[in-house]
């Protein structure tokens, strides 16, 4: 996880901004606005086949009451984007706290043991879709895709949630950006 990088300031940009140095300034100001937002930390798993991974996600919020929609957002050249579009399944994990480390965990692809059902050597049970589950996440959801926004350099995948359930007492303070060092977007 990290900020997107590589490109320079991206508009718009209010009036009065009009040379590069405004533009740069603005956008550093934006990026630090937009990292005040509240975010969970999530591990987001993904199935195709018999391909699986397991993903650091932070975007991610309910979009419906009924049915039951979950919305996520993914980068475009991560291994579980390509796995949601093709397999049209997720499951979403919420980590506890005191698991922090855990989400450096599933930065990059994971090491997939089928035969263990581990990843990343963390167990995980196949949910009623396909998609994986840690079976440390304190909370779970298995969701359906039904559809797919494009969102520029990620895709909104909407699923409907076909199985939850919690691993661990449904008061146990679960994991937000805020508890790490770790900052995404803006």
């Amino acid at each position: 996880m990290g900020s997107p990088g590589g490109t320079g300031p991206i508009g718009p940009y209010p009036p009065g901004v009009v040379d590069a140095t405004g533009q740069e300034e603005y956008d550093r100001l934006r990026r630090r606005v937009l990292w005040t937002l509240p975010y969970g930390l999530y591990v987001v798993g993904s199935r195709h086949g018999d391909r699986r991974n397991a993903m650091t996600l932070n975007w991610a919020t309910q979009v419906a009451f009924e049915p039951k929609l979950v919305g996520i957002g993914v980068e475009k050249p991560a291994l579980t984007h390509e796995l949601i579009s093709a397999g049209g399944v997720f499951s979403l994990c919420t980590v506890d706290r005191n698991d922090r480390a855990i989400v450096r965990k599933f930065t990059k692809p994971v090491d997939v043991d089928s035969e263990a059902m581990t990843l990343n050597g963390f167990g995980f049970r196949d949910g009623v879709t396909g998609a994986p589950i840690l079976t440390q996440a304190v909370a779970w959801m298995d969701c359906e895709v039904t559809q797919a926004v494009d969102c520029g350099g990620h895709t909104f995948f909407i699923g409907e949630v076909r199985d939850a359930g919690f691993h661990s007492a449904e008061d146990t303070p679960v994991l937000r950006m805020e508890d790490t060092r770790m900052n995404y977007g803006g």
